[in-house]
């Protein structure tokens, strides 16, 4: 298939006898910008297909081809995060017209369940956002009141994890995604408010390269002033244990309409932090890899230990005091404490 890749109702690109041509490299994707693999940057705007709920959503559909890309082209790779999309070269199709504007199929994304499966099956609608809503838990899109907000599954202590991250982020003055405790999930409201920025994950500038000095030098030659907010996410995923800080749940916000690079995007995804798999053994903090990893950063450039704030017993625990959830709080205290006090933040 030959199409032109958009940013809104802009050509910034062509896809033609598998030939990529850039045609407006400030509104293009990052990732196209710096390796022109369209086949690629489509396979990774594809639901995971290992999600069991994304084997049912693709069945109800009837999607005849479930390979990723083929996905994808099914919804002209539109998101709910940014507004890029694919048009064939002879359509006439504007963004208006493939833009979603329904969560019919969020139950099945996110429940499964025969009834939810039933109900998809005997529709006629065939777009969703679900069929470019990445990542490995279970999750869908719900639309209320105009906005879309993002509900993924979790248990009490995920729950736990991702709220009290989100409030200890809050109460430090850190730019946070805000979450919500849902019924066996956890809710965040769409940060790029309906794609009015355009959200590029930092794969699209460093692949799976994830190590913080590499990441730091790539952010002072495209957007240094993301720096700030890039150390205080890493210090944050640091004290509470979060190792699954990748390339594609951390990232950039963009000007549609001119591609300058706006901010770091909020922090978001922090499920997998502290309790999320059962209560941590190492309460002392004893050779703890991330804070070994973080302190490498801060012996590679010293001046970036200004945007480490003070953290105290007492903040913690008010912390936990207002997310309000039966946890073993002693615990907590210590591990967040003990992580902050190995890190060698002085100045």
């Amino acid at each position: 298939m030959d199409f032109y890749i958009m940013n809104r109702d802009i050509v910034v690109a062509k896809w033609e006898n598998r030939q990529f041509t850039l045609l407006k490299k400030e509104l293009a994707p990052l990732y196209l910008v710096n390796t022109g693999n369209v086949e690629h940057w489509l396979e990774t705007r594809a639901i995971d297909e290992h999600r069991a709920n994304s084997r049912l959503l693709k069945k109800a559909l009837r999607l005849t081809e479930r390979d990723d890309i083929s996905t994808v082209i099914s919804v002209n790779a539109v998101t709910i995060t940014d507004n890029y999309w694919i048009k064939p070269l002879d359509s006439d199709l504007a963004y208006d017209d493939v833009r979603f504007d329904n969560d019919y199929f969020a139950n099945l994304a996110l429940r499964g369940g025969y009834d939810s499966f039933n109900k998809a099956a005997n529709s006629k609608r065939s777009r969703t956002p679900e069929l470019t809503n990445i990542g490995s838990f279970e999750k869908c899109w719900k639309l209320k009141d105009g906005e879309w907000w993002m509900h993924k599954t979790a248990d009490h202590n995920q729950q736990f994890s991702e709220i009290f991250v989100y409030e200890l982020g809050k109460h430090l003055g850190f730019n946070m995604a805000g979450y919500e405790r849902g019924d066996k999930c956890v809710k965040t409201k769409d940060f790029t408010d309906n794609a009015a920025v355009n959200f590029e994950s930092a794969y699209g500038f460093m692949n799976d390269n994830e190590d913080y000095i590499d990441v730091v030098k790539k952010l002072r030659e495209i957007a240094p002033h993301t720096i700030p907010d890039y150390v205080r996410m890493i210090f944050l995923d640091t004290i509470v244990a979060n190792p699954d800080r990748h390339t594609n749940n951390f990232g950039l916000l963009r000007n549609v309409k001119t591609g300058k690079i706006l901010s770091l995007a909020p922090n978001f995804d922090n499920n997998m932090a502290l309790i999320s798999r059962g209560y941590p053994k190492n309460i002392e903090r004893k050779n703890d890899a991330l804070v070994r990893f973080f302190n490498q950063l801060l012996a590679f450039d010293p001046s970036l230990k200004k945007y480490i704030p003070n953290l105290t017993e007492q903040d913690i625990r008010m912390v936990l005091k207002q997310v309000n959830m039966k946890v073993k709080s002693d615990i907590i205290v210590r591990f967040v404490l003990n992580g902050y006090n190995q890190i060698a933040r002085d100045k």
